[in-house]
């Protein structure tokens, strides 16, 4: 789960919230432990875009109804220096009681996820899995937080970039000529059903090429 804060904030910290979270959970029957995944090696380090990004790992365990102790692993990210020139709008959810949410709205996700395509050091196929969502989608780019992400930090940062639509499309197709497509379908096979694994074998340059032509101002 990835969240950003509305504002920069370099002494923000997740224990208050992790907290209460603990403490809902633990009301439903889940034992809770944390782990600090921000600490971790370079390895691990790697998973986080960002420098000042923080990173913990939530591992709930429950009795299932059939005996056994089940476990569920939840990934927490937080960008406490997020870019300017984000979006958000509020959703509201029902479940298990009614409540508002504040989220980005998708031309900045997509934006985000652009940045994520452009800048991460290694493959992550579910990058490009969410790619072929958004541009099905006919989502715009919201180019003003796609720009302040790449000013912060990666190839691009601290350079004058005039980012739009024509610089996109030049380099994200420089990014997808230059993919090996056979580590991406191996990659992501794994979070894929079964029924639609026939499917990932169409992920090549053609395919995706073929829908960066679908992204519009």
């Amino acid at each position: 789960m990835d969240f950003i804060l509305k504002e920069p904030n370099k002494d923000f910290t997740l224990r208050p919230h992790l907290r209460a979270v603990s403490n809902e959970l633990k009301a439903y029957g889940y034992e809770i432990e944390i782990t600090d995944r921000s600490r971790d090696d370079m390895t691990v380090r790697k998973a986080f875009l960002k420098d000042d990004s923080m990173g913990k790992i939530l591992q709930l365990k429950y009795a299932d109804k059939s005996g056994p102790i089940r476990k569920i692993r939840i990934k927490l990210e937080v960008d406490t220096n997020p870019p300017s020139g984000s979006g958000m709008e509020i959703k509201y959810v029902d479940f298990p009681f009614v409540s508002a949410v504040t989220v980005q709205d998708k031309p900045s996700l997509f934006a985000g996820k652009l940045y994520a395509l452009l800048c991460r050091e290694y493959v992550k196929g579910r990058d490009w899995y969410d790619f072929l969502w958004y541009t099905s989608q006919d989502i715009g780019i919201n180019f003003k937080f796609l720009s302040s992400a790449l000013r912060q930090q990666g190839p691009w940062a601290h350079k004058v970039v005039q980012v739009d639509l024509k610089w996109c499309l030049r380099h994200i197709e420089t990014k997808i000529r230059s993919v090996d497509w056979v580590e991406v379908r191996e990659d992501v096979r794994r979070f894929i059903k079964v029924s639609e694994q026939p499917s990932i074998e169409l992920w090549t340059r053609e395919l995706f090429l073929s829908q960066l032509r679908r992204i519009k101002e």
